[in-house]
């Protein structure tokens, strides 16, 4: 069990664009169909809005991203938005770090994702161009992390019940899932990473850091953490945590 965890990591701001129709379902689709569809009503009162501020503060972008934003969000509500699998989705620098493109289908699929716009999804599941932070209060669902909460912490459970889970994410996607719900059934391991005078480590070279890590992780589960080491990042593992700590610069 322990060579063979689940990873929670967060999707990416940056997101290749283009794709096709889906081939085939996603892992989490019919569980979460009630609460995605919900979400894509309230997207559906953004656009009747236009592209004022309303819609920029929404989506999180502005300029040539809000237009780019809008007319993904327009083919998400009329359900001809073109998919790709998550992991070629998501291009920013934690992907960048799993180097996803060399795994193999079963472990895309212990890559487990939560977003705004679908909830959770695994890497190897068909994800459309969108902007959506789960920080965001959408319409009459509130803060999507406060609405997503309780249907991820569900099937979150159910997908995991008797395995490791190791939680990557920032604190964004994390209230958006009750682990300590989750660790009533599976053994929750938090990862955390520090500046060598310990305090949180943030900023590119710790999203790398973090991208390496998952990999690891991936490969060779938790037996492998005291070995972990990039480019100065050295993790150690205690209890039910991982602390991640960086280079003295």
């Amino acid at each position: 069990m322990a060579r063979h965890p689940l990873l929670l990591v967060p999707p990416s701001e940056g997101k290749a664009a283009g794709g096709s129709r889906a081939a085939r379902p996603g892992s989490f689709d019919l569980a979460l169909a009630g609460p995605r569809s919900a979400v894509l009503a309230e997207l559906a009162n953004v656009l009747a809005a236009g592209g004022g501020p309303s819609s920029a503060s929404v989506l999180g972008v502005r300029g040539e991203l809000l237009d780019r934003a809008l007319e993904s969000t327009s083919r998400l509500v009329d359900g001809t938005a073109p998919v790709l699998p998550a992991w070629k989705r998501y291009t920013g620098v934690v992907w960048a770090g799993l180097d996803p493109a060399t795994l193999d289908a079963a472990d895309r699929r212990r890559l487990l994702v939560p977003s705004g716009l679908y909830g959770m999804t695994t890497a190897g599941d068909p994800v459309a161009d969108y902007r959506l932070k789960l920080l965001v209060p959408l319409g009459r669902l509130g803060r999507l992390s406060n609405f997503w909460r309780p249907a991820l912490t569900a099937s979150l459970v159910e997908r995991a019940r008797g395995r490791v889970v190791i939680d990557l994410l920032p604190a964004e996607h994390a209230h958006a899932l009750d682990l300590d719900v989750v660790a009533r059934s599976s053994r929750v391991v938090r990862v955390r990473f520090e500046s060598a005078n310990g305090t949180r480590a943030v900023g590119h070279e710790a999203k790398s850091a973090k991208g390496r890590l998952a990999r690891m992780l991936l490969d060779g589960g938790l037996d492998g953490v005291g070995g972990f080491e990039f480019e100065g990042w050295r993790a150690a593992l205690e209890g039910d945590v991982v602390t991640v700590v960086a280079p003295v610069r």
